[in-house]
């Protein structure tokens, strides 16, 4: 069985991002950079509130707490702004195997490079640290936006859960599975790169 690393917390740094293991501290922040663009609003997804971001960060930690999760923040460089969360969840030390989810970030960052400079620095993590010959990412069937931004990353659909999981409404929601191997690690980790504006030739 293969060895790997242990996943305790780690402050991961990009071009134009760090990700930062999550704390009580952050809480502030987090109200601030959820309230730009009224995050959750949106209907086809699930994003904490400024008055349920305790809650959220006490779950979030609770289930680090556990092993099956290990929550970060998303600190944009060039201001120092945190600007989301993001994670590693659904853990399985034994492959070892993870998924990237639970991740949002404040409207005024969509669309600048930094989600794809976080999911550089996850995958790298995943892949080149932690060993692990599969990284999955989910997201819900409706959310086109999600999914769009998961498939420019080169993952490719694994299948669709029906009826998956309730969404905040009450309603079943049918989950889309991504995934990307580790085979397929180095030819992401260039498209990526020069999605950024970094050099691939090496």
């Amino acid at each position: 069985m293969p060895q790997s690393a242990p996943l305790e917390p780690v402050t991961l740094t990009g071009r134009l991002v760090r990700l930062e293991p999550l704390s009580h501290e952050h809480h502030d922040e987090l109200c601030e950079a959820v309230r730009d663009g009224e995050l959750w609003r949106l209907w086809y997804t699930t994003i904490p509130t400024p008055d349920g971001m305790a809650a959220e960060i006490d779950r979030r930690l609770g289930l680090q707490a556990a092993g099956s999760m290990l929550p970060f923040i998303t600190r944009r460089l060039a201001d120092d702004h945190i600007i989301g969360m993001t994670s590693y969840m659904n853990i399985d030390p034994t492959i070892p195997r993870v998924e990237i989810g639970s991740t949002w970030n404040s409207a005024s960052a969509q669309g600048t490079g930094t989600n794809a400079d976080s999911k550089l620095a996850l995958l790298g993590y995943a892949f080149d640290t932690l060993g692990c010959p599969a990284v999955e990412l989910r997201t819900a069937w409706i959310n086109t936006q999600s999914r769009r931004a998961i498939e420019r990353l080169g993952a490719k659909l694994d299948g669709v859960l029906r009826r998956h999981s309730y969404t905040r409404d009450g309603s079943l929601r049918d989950t889309c599975v991504y995934s990307i191997t580790a085979d397929e690690w180095p030819q992401v980790r260039s498209m990526l790169r020069f999605r950024l504006g970094e050099d691939v030739v090496a």
